[in-house]
């Protein structure tokens, strides 16, 4: 077998572990947020309160992230570029934390405003949870083809992964202000 043989497989490979370990991970959070337990009595009602306001920064500080990280790759200024896509990373992996313990602490909070507020808030949730569910192995593919030291493949999917992840942290945050200010209690 040839080097590039070679490294087809083991791109194959690979990017079945991260089909598979995104798979899993999408599947479990469907599981906790729709049939997993609901139980608050270890968390305090502050925390729970303070959650939702914490994963909306945490959804902000993504989306700057990505858009500084994007003006740096422009300028051609790597490291700052691959500085900031890690702080994107890092950003959303502590929201999809926050997320989860939020979901199993209070469970779904109802959307019970009327009208076309009612559609434009569903409207922007299910494109969100969507996209929300494509992006991460886009996310991590992205990653593994600079890992691999693979820029034309890293190039053409992060063109694919920025805008996808950036629409789903701005729309993050046009939830949690829709369940804030919009949502009739």
């Amino acid at each position: 077998m040839t080097e590039t043989t070679i490294a087809k497989f083991n791109d194959k490979k690979n990017l079945s572990i991260i089909g598979l370990i995104s798979l899993v991970a999408l599947a479990g959070l469907v599981w906790l947020i729709y049939f997993g337990p609901k139980d608050s009595t270890g968390y305090s009602k502050e925390l729970i309160e303070f959650l939702p306001i914490l994963n909306a920064s945490l959804n902000s500080l993504a989306a700057v992230f990505l858009v500084v990280g994007y003006i740096f790759i422009k300028k051609k200024n790597e490291i700052m570029h691959r500085n900031m896509m890690i702080s994107a990373f890092v950003a959303s992996a502590l929201f999809l934390v926050s997320y989860l313990v939020y979901h199993y602490a209070h469970g779904d909070t109802k959307f019970i405003n009327v009208g076309f507020i009612k559609y434009s808030y569903f409207f922007i949730l299910i494109s969100h949870i969507i996209l929300s569910g494509l992006v991460l192995p886009l996310i991590f593919t992205t990653f593994y083809y600079i890992l691999t030291n693979n820029r034309v493949k890293h190039k053409k999917f992060a063109k694919i992964t920025f805008p996808i992840w950036l629409y789903v942290s701005v729309t993050g945050v046009l939830v949690f202000f829709y369940l804030r200010f919009f949502n009739l209690q």
